[in-house]
């Protein structure tokens, strides 16, 4: 089990950027599988990215490729979502969770651990 905390979100104007942060305690992160997900008010759950284990290998939704890119650094414990030109749509509140099976998932059921989420606003 590994506990998750989320930070960098905040208000941003269309067309900005913003770097969330999931921070992990555990010794046995990097051997996780982490997710980037968001749900918006009305609206259900959805995936946005993706990284395996080793890092190797990441997965994004249709709507978020070519702008987020996420990454992990190991010595830090921490997974990183690079979110660049914005759009309104993308207002949500981002959780990052955490899969022990090592490999990205689509489904949030997947995911056996989560953080408590950070708000992004994005303003038109």
């Amino acid at each position: 089990q590994v506990q998750l905390v989320e930070s960098g979100g905040g208000l941003v104007q269309a067309g900005g950027s913003l770097r969330l942060s999931c921070a992990a305690s555990g010794r046995a992160f990097s051997s996780y599988a982490v997710g980037w997900f968001r749900q918006a008010p009305g609206k259900e759950r959805e995936f946005v990215a993706g990284i395996n284990w080793g890092g190797g290998r990441t997965y994004y939704a249709d709507s978020v490729k070519g702008r987020f890119t996420i990454s992990r650094d190991v010595t830090k414990n921490t997974v990183y979502l690079q979110m660049n030109n914005l759009k309104p749509e993308d207002t949500a509140n981002y959780c990052c969770a955490a899969s022990i099976r090592g490999f990205v998932s689509t489904m949030s059921g997947a995911y056996e651990d989560w953080g408590q989420g950070t708000q992004v606003t994005v303003s038109s």
